[in-house]
C-alpha cells in the first residue's frame, strides 16, 4: 500500500495519543475474578434466516476473517452465504458480510469429503442437531461423508479441524473460483486474475483479483497439518473461469483429524504469512478457540444487564452483531485500516455506540476514513476492502468524524479531517452533484433521476454536521454556508399535504404523486431511497423543532406521526422493496431511515408515545429465534438501535452527543466506561404494564429535559428511571 504524507502524519499523531487513550479506554478487563462467560447468551444463528442476512461463522471482534458455512449462492437471499433452513452445506469460506443487502466476499471455499475425487456436484447434507455456533467457533457434522468440521479464528487467520470418521480416502476441495455473487454468470466471471502457488505438500499461497461489488485483490496462505499425498485440478465449469479448483488427498486413519490454517491479507502473500505466523504459529486449535472466546467476552462484558434469559440472549446477540465490524484489513505489523463501513446505516446509532462501548477504536475508524479520502478524493460512502462501492447516498462519514471530534476524540488531524469533510460536501463525485444542489437548494427530480428527495434530506444532515465542525474550529464563513444548506429540507416540504415531495428544476411538485409508492434506485426508481414519502418525511434528524414548525406545531406534528404508525402497511400500487420490512403501519423498522422516528414524539412533548412504541418494537421486531430480526442487521445498526433503546436513550441526532430519553427495557444495566468509570441504568418498577417513565434522575438530580448529553453520561454514576403504568410527561414534573 502506498501511504500519503498526510496519512503518515495522521498516523503519527494517532499513535502518540492512542497509547495514552488506550490505558483509560479499555472498558472491561479480559481477565477478572469470578469471570462471567457472556458468550453463552449469544446465538449467532439469530438473523441467519429470511432477510436478516447474518452468518453463524467463526470470527473475533473487528477481525478480517469470518470462517463459516455456505448453504447457497447467486441470489439476494445469500448475501451472507447462509440460510438456516437449507439442508446442504456447499463448503466453508473465510470471509463474509454481516447483515447486508449486497453480495461479495465468500473467499476460498473449502469442503472436506471422502471417496471419489470427481463428483457431479460438491456439497453435503448435514446433521442439524450437531450444528453449533458460539462467538469465535462453529462446528457441524457433514453426514454424506462422516466428517466433523470445526473452525475458529483470530483477526486474520482461520483454523479448521476436520475429523474423518469413515474408511474412505479423506480429501479436501479448495475452490478458488468461488465467491458470493449475484448470479451464476457472475460466479464464473468475477475472477479477473488469479495465481495459485503450491509451495510444497503442506503449503499453498497465492492471490485473486475479483469484481463482484467492487474490484479488489486478496492474498492468502494455506497450511495443512499433514502433507497431501495426491492433488487433482478439476475441470473448469465455464470457459470464463480464471481460478482453479483443487482436490487434495490425505493419508489419514479413521477418526484422525486434518487441520487447515488460512490467513488472508489485503497487502500481499508476505503479509498473509506474517499474519499467520504471528497469530496462529502452531496447531493448537482449542487454544485459538479459547482466545477468541476471551476476546468476545472482553467486548460483551462492557455492558452487564439484568433481565430474563430471553432478554439477555437478545441483548448480547445484539452486542455480538455490533462488534463483528468494521473489519481491520491491515496486517498485524501495520497501522489499523478499518473497512466494511456500512455508513449509510451505521452513522445513525452503531458509531455513536462505539464511542461509548469501544472508544479505543474510534480514532482508528476516523483515520481509516481519512486514509480512504486521501486515496480517492472524498470520504467513504460505503467502504469495502478499503475501496468505495458507491452504494447508498449521502456522505455519512461526515457525522461520524464530527461526532468523534465533538465528543473529545483527538487521535486524528482535526484540520485535515475538516478539509476532507468540506471537500466531500463541495466537490462533485458520484451521487453528490453539489453544483445542482447549491443552485436549486434541493435535488430536482428532472435533473437527478432517482432518489432526489432522499438525497436532499440525507445531504442536509451532513451539512449540519459540517457546520458544527466549522463552528468548533472557528471557521465562521463555512459555518454560515453549511448552516444555510442544512435548511434545504424545507424546500421539499409540501405544506398542503405535509409530506416531503419531489420537485423539478422549475419548482413544480411531482405530479401525479403517490405518497405510498416505494422507491429503489436500482429497481423501481423514484424519489426516495428504499422507502416512500411517509417514511422519509421525518428524516430531519438535526432540526426536529424546525420540522414541527413546518407541520404546524406539536399537536399537528404528533397527529401526522400517529398516521404513520396507523396507516395500512400495504397499499395498492405501492410497489415492493425488499429492504422495507418490519412494518408498523407505514413505519419500517427493518430499514434504517425509520430508526429515529419513534423518538420524535418525545421531542414533540409527548414522551409516553415514544415509550409505548419502543416497547412494541423491542417485543415484536427483536426476538430470540433464528428469524428474530425484522430486517437486515446492516453491519450492526439494527442491533445498535436495540442496545441504545434497552438503555433508555437514543441518538436521534447522532452527531455531538445529545441523546433523546426513551424508556429502558431492562431492570438494570451497568455500562463500563473509559477511565474505569461505570454508568448504572436502573428502571425501578419495570414490568409488562409499567412501560412508561414518570421521572428520570442522573446522580440524584431530576432531569426535566427530553434529552441527556454524552458528556454527562460519560462521567458515570446512576441514571435512574421510575416506571409506571400510566402515560405521563416526565419533562413537566
Amino acid at each position: 500500500m502506498i501511504l500519503s504524507k498526510s496519512f503518515i502524519f495522521k498516523q503519527k499523531l494517532y499513535f502518540s495519543i492512542v497509547a495514552v487513550v488506550f490505558l483509560f479506554a479499555c472498558s472491561a478487563p479480559e481477565k477478572t475474578e469470578n469471570k462471567v462467560d457472556f458468550t453463552k447468551y449469544v446465538n449467532p444463528f439469530v438473523g441467519a434466516a429470511e432477510f436478516g442476512h447474518c452468518f453463524p461463522g467463526a470470527c473475533v471482534p473487528f477481525g478480517l476473517i469470518q470462517a463459516g458455512p455456505e448453504t447457497g449462492n447467486c441470489s439476494w437471499a445469500y448475501c451472507s452465504g447462509y440460510q438456516y433452513e437449507d439442508s446442504i452445506i456447499n463448503g466453508f469460506s473465510q470471509t463474509r458480510l454481516n447483515g447486508t443487502g449486497c453480495m461479495d466476499l465468500g473467499d476460498i471455499l473449502m469442503l472436506p469429503f471422502s471417496g471419489e475425487t470427481v463428483m457431479k456436484k460438491y456439497g453435503s447434507h448435514y446433521n442439524k442437531s450437531t450444528e453449533q455456533a458460539t462467538p469465535g467457533y462453529y462446528s457441524v457434522e457433514l453426514t454424506d461423508f462422516g466428517v466433523k468440521a470445526e473452525m475458529t479464528a483470530s483477526e486474520h487467520t482461520a483454523i479448521h479441524r476436520y475429523i474423518f470418521q469413515g474408511s474412505e480416502k479423506p480429501r479436501l476441495l479448495i475452490d478458488f473460483q468461488s465467491a458470493l455473487t449475484g448470479s451464476e454468470k457472475q460466479l464464473h466471471e468475477h475472477v479477473l486474475n488469479a495465481n495459485v502457488n503450491i509451495e510444497n505438500e503442506t503449503t499453498v499461497s497465492g492471490f485473486s483479483t475479483t469484481k463482484v461489488w467492487l474490484e479488489r485483490t486478496y492474498y492468502y496462505v494455506i497450511e495443512f497439518s499433514k502433507p497431501f499425498v495426491a492433488k487433482t485440478e478439476l475441470a473448469k465449469q465455464d470457459d470464463a473461469e480464471k481460478a482453479p479448483r483443487y482436490v487434495f488427498g490425505f493419508d489419514l486413519k479413521p477418526g484422525e483429524d486434518l487441520m487447515v490454517k488460512v490467513a488472508i491479507s489485503s497487502t500481499g502473500v508476505d503479509g498473509a504469512k506474517k499474519d499467520l505466523q504471528t497469530e496462529i504459529p502452531d496447531w493448537g486449535f482449542d487454544a485459538v478457540r479459547e482466545k477468541a472466546k476471551d476476546k468476545w467476552n472482553n467486548y460483551l462484558s462492557r455492558v452487564q444487564v439484568d433481565g430474563t434469559e430471553e432478554q439477555k440472549h437478545i441483548f448480547y446477540t445484539s452486542m455480538y452483531h455490533l462488534f463483528i465490524q468494521p473489519n481491520n484489513i491491515a496486517d498485524v505489523n501495520e497501522d489499523p485500516f478499518y473497512s466494511t463501513l456500512s455508513i449509510w446505516d451505521t452513522y445513525r446509532a452503531a458509531h455513536p455506540l462505539y464511542t461509548i462501548l469501544a472508544p479505543e477504536r474510534v480514532d482508528g475508524f476516523v483515520n481509516s476514513m481519512l486514509r480512504q479520502n486521501d486515496e480517492q478524493g472524498f470520504l467513504p460512502i460505503w467502504a469495502l476492502w478499503g475501496k468505495e462501492t458507491y452504494c447508498m447516498i449521502g456522505n455519512h462519514s461526515v457525522p461520524i468524524i464530527v461526532d468523534a471530534y465533538l465528543k473529545g476524540f483527538r487521535g486524528f488531524d482535526a484540520e485535515g479531517a475538516y478539509q476532507a469533510v468540506k471537500t466531500s460536501l463541495t466537490v462533485n463525485h458520484l451521487n453528490s452533484e453539489w453544483d445542482v444542489y447549491d443552485k436549486y437548494g434541493y435535488y430536482p427530480f428532472d435533473l437527478i433521476k432517482t432518489e432526489s428527495v432522499s438525497k436532499t434530506l440525507e445531504s442536509v444532515y451532513d451539512d449540519y454536521c459540517a457546520a458544527q465542525f466549522a463552528k468548533a474550529l472557528g471557521k465562521n464563513d463555512d459555518y454560515k454556508y453549511f448552516t444555510n444548506r442544512s435548511n434545504f429540507y424545507k424546500n421539499l416540504f409540501d405544506s398542503r399535504i405535509k409530506l416531503m415531495r419531489g420537485k423539478d428544476s422549475k419548482g413544480n411538485w411531482r405530479t401525479p404523486f403517490n405518497s405510498f409508492e416505494l422507491s429503489h434506485a436500482s429497481t423501481s426508481g423514484g424519489d426516495y431511497t428504499e422507502g416512500n414519502a411517509w417514511q422519509y418525511t421525518w428524516h430531519v434528524q438535526h432540526d426536529v423543532p424546525g420540522l414541527i414548525d413546518l407541520m404546524g406545531g406539536p399537536d399537528y406534528f404528533t397527529t401526522k406521526l400517529d398516521s404513520l404508525f396507523e396507516l395500512s402497511g400495504k397499499q395498492k400500487g405501492s410497489g415492493f422493496v425488499l429492504d422495507v420490512t418490519g412494518l408498523i403501519g407505514q413505519y419500517a423498522h427493518g430499514n434504517e431511515p425509520s430508526h429515529h422516528v419513534s423518538y420524535l414524539y418525545t421531542l414533540a412533548g409527548k414522551p409516553w408515545k415514544t415509550q409505548k412504541l419502543v416497547r412494541e418494537i423491542c417485543k415484536t421486531k427483536y426476538q430470540d429465534k433464528i428469524n428474530g430480526l425484522c430486517g437486515n442487521d446492516d453491519c450492526g445498526q439494527m442491533s445498535a438501535w436495540y442496545i441504545f433503546t434497552c438503555l433508555g436513550f437514543y441518538p436521534v441526532n447522532p452527531c455531538g452527543g445529545d441523546y433523546v430519553i426513551g424508556a429502558p427495557q431492562l431492570p438494570k444495566a451497568v455500562v463500563h466506561l473509559a477511565g474505569g468509570k461505570t454508568l448504572t441504568v436502573i428502571a425501578n418498577n419495570l414490568s409488562e404494564e409499567n412501560k412508561y417513565v414518570s421521572s428520570v434522575k442522573l446522580n440524584g438530580q431530576q432531569i426535566k429535559s427530553a434529552q441527556i448529553n454524552h458528556k454527562d453520561l460519560m462521567q458515570g454514576g446512576t441514571l435512574e428511571f421510575e416506571m409506571t403504568d400510566k402515560p405521563v410527561n416526565f419533562t413537566e414534573k
